[in-house]
Order: C-alpha cells, then sequence, then structure tokens
C-alpha cells in the first residue's frame, strides 16, 4: 500500500506530473503511430469503390455547401441497432475518395450512408423540397431553390483535376469526358455507355424531370450513389487490418 501512495508525490508536484504526464502521451502516441510507418496502406481497398461522377461530385459540393454534415452523418457504427435501421457498418474505403470525408459528429436527421437507391428520384425531390410533406416531424429547411439553380460543367475538368491532386485516381480519360458525362448522367435519352463504364453503377436519370440541368439533379445525382457501391452480400472484411 505504501508504494500504490506515492502517487501523492506526483499530485503535489505540478513539476512531475507535468513531465509524467508527457511521458505517458509520448509513449502511448508511438505505440499507436509508429506502425502505420510499416504498413502499405491503412485502408483496406473493397472492390467497387470508385471516384465519383462529374455530377455525383458537383452534387456532394451543393451538400457540403448546404451544410447537410451538419445534421446528417455519413458513418454507420458498428452496433447491432445502427446497423439494423441503417444497413452494414460503413468502411474506411467508402471515404476514400471524399476530401474532407462526411462522417460527421451530429445526427438531427438520419445517417444518410446507405441513403443511395432506397428512395426514388421523385421522393427526393419532394423531401427536399418540402421535407414536411412527406416527414410531417422533419425540422429540415426547405430546398426548393435547387431546382431553380441551373448548372453547367464550365469548370468540371479543373475540379476532377484538383481531386487528382490529392490522391483520386481520375484518367486522362476522365477528365477529357467530364463535360459529356456530366451532362450524359442526367439525360437517359442521351449516349451515357462510356459514362457507366468510367463510373459503373452511377444512376442515370433525369433527377427532378425538369428540363434545364439543376443543382438539384447532382445533389440527388450524389445521394442516388451513397452507399452503393460495395456489394456487401459477397464482401468479406479482412481480419488481419
Amino acid at each position: 500500500m505504501a508504494f500504490i501512495d506515492k502517487h501523492a508525490i506526483l499530485e503535489k508536484s505540478p513539476t512531475l506530473l507535468l513531465v509524467a504526464s508527457l511521458l505517458v502521451v509520448t509513449v502511448g502516441g508511438i505505440v499507436e503511430i509508429a506502425p502505420l510507418f510499416w504498413l502499405e496502406n491503412t485502408i483496406e481497398e473493397v472492390e467497387g469503390v470508385r471516384p465519383y461522377s462529374p455530377l455525383e461530385l458537383t452534387g456532394r459540393d451543393i451538400y457540403v455547401r448546404e451544410g447537410c454534415y451538419v445534421c446528417h452523418s455519413q458513418m454507420i457504427r458498428p452496433m447491432r441497432d445502427e446497423v439494423e435501421r441503417y444497413g452494414h457498418y460503413s468502411l474506411a474505403a467508402e471515404s476514400m475518395y471524399d476530401h474532407p470525408f462526411q462522417w460527421g459528429s451530429k445526427r438531427t436527421g438520419p445517417d444518410v450512408a446507405r441513403v443511395g437507391g432506397r428512395y426514388s428520384d421523385a421522393w427526393h425531390v419532394d423531401h427536399l423540397s418540402d421535407p414536411q410533406s412527406v416527414v410531417p416531424e422533419s425540422i429540415m429547411p426547405k430546398y426548393a431553390f435547387l431546382m431553380d439553380a441551373q448548372i453547367e460543367p464550365t469548370h468540371i475538368e479543373a475540379l476532377l483535376k484538383t481531386h487528382r491532386f490529392v490522391g483520386v485516381p481520375y484518367s486522362d480519360e476522365q477528365i477529357e469526358e467530364a463535360s459529356a458525362d456530366f451532362r450524359a448522367q442526367a439525360n437517359p435519352d442521351s449516349d451515357y455507355d462510356g459514362m457507366l463504364e468510367r463510373y459503373p453503377g452511377a444512376a442515370v436519370a433525369n433527377f427532378d424531370s425538369q428540363p434545364e440541368l439543376t443543382e438539384m439533379d447532382a445533389l440527388i445525382a450524389y445521394l442516388q450513389v451513397l452507399g452503393t457501391m460495395v456489394d456487401f452480400s459477397t464482401f468479406t472484411p479482412d481480419a488481419s487490418r
């Protein structure tokens, strides 16, 4: 007991307590950080995860601009209640092309990590235009103005080049065809086969049913891809990670 009581020495000496605290933090930091230097990659690569299409990437920027991440997380934790409500727990690989990631830290509304394909495009239009019309208890503001905001792929090639600069593997072909792919994804009457080859699984539709290409189209294209890239019926986690 006499040995245990010696903690009083640290508690009575601010200097010794500071030194001991720094020592503990240093050792703990080394133990956590040092192994990362011997790993080629800290993210388990998963089949199906791809960079966002030009229209999806534009929709993601709108999602960030409007602060959707403040109320909606994109991270399903590996807990029974979350998995049963939202679906398979989130994988790091699903956010590997997000700059910045959209995990979030608060849920005023539900998690949207698996919202892709769960609702129709028309539902999303109604929900974004007047949230209370489909979820009466919602406190989400209205985003009907997105249907009036027409967009053009004026700087889309530069946007893809910027993301490639920070590590997203956009090819030269994807950058060259960015403007065409941007328009093709929102036009089901277009020749969009090439776009689907470059971005497998991308939803193709006139998302808001208007003749003009709008911010509503881009945002819904982004929402409809969330959580759809990985086939969890065949996914097997790597136990070594």
